[in-house]
């Protein structure tokens, strides 16, 4: 399988070889719905919380006594039964994050690499490197590359490329080591720089 080579003008300028051991792979479908819940659970929070009775503020006296009201049994103004009272079951802060097997991860990104190339959505460009750090420079490397929706893989040390992307929307640039599932099922292109490529191809033989 081939890849074209672009430049920042958005020209044909070579083709390079996917490597068989990451590409000619079958997309494994359910690794792919795996690494994405993980993923999604690993951003959570984990803050929500509330009181139980024991927490509530107040409720030490019995409403009234025991027999002879005619009305239920209580003894705290703070069961959960009671307006104001506590929370039966409630949740409480938790850490909601876990981690998937490196197989499992690695195979995952393989194959959402797979499945982008077999849609042609995955381009790659002799290099990323940008004059400025601005907008305008972002917004016109996507519109010589007729781009809407992409996330553009790089080195964290290109900071102008990142900081050029960061406020278009439905655009992202991330590093080559933290690249995610999640993130290249976000966005309808994927961008690579051919170092940002080359290297990781090397981590995923």
């Amino acid at each position: 399988m081939k890849i074209q080579v672009f430049d920042n003008s958005g020209k044909k300028v070579k083709e390079i070889s996917a490597p068989k051991e990451v590409f000619a792979s079958p997309v494994k479908e359910h690794l792919i719905h795996e690494a994405v819940v993980n993923y999604r659970a690993n951003q959570r929070q984990g803050t929500a919380s509330t009181k139980t009775r024991a927490m509530v503020r107040g409720g030490g006296r019995k409403p009234w006594r025991q027999k002879g009201t005619g009305r239920a049994r209580a003894g705290s103004t703070r069961s959960p039964i009671w307006r104001s009272g506590g929370v039966t079951f409630g949740p409480h802060p938790r850490d909601y994050s876990y981690r998937m097997p490196k197989k499992a991860r690695r195979l995952a990104l393989k194959s959402v690499l797979a499945a982008k190339l077999a849609d042609e959505q995955l381009m790659i460009l002799e290099s990323l490197e940008l004059a400025e750090p601005k907008t305008k420079e972002g917004a016109r490397l996507l519109n010589n590359l007729k781009l809407e929706s992409a996330l553009f893989v790089d080195n964290h040390t290109n900071t102008n490329l990142i900081l050029a992307l960061r406020n278009i929307p439905r655009v992202k640039a991330v590093d080559h080591k933290q690249l995610t599932v999640y993130d290249v099922l976000d966005h309808k292109v994927l961008v690579f720089s051919q170092h940002a490529f080359d290297s990781l191809m090397e981590r995923l033989k």
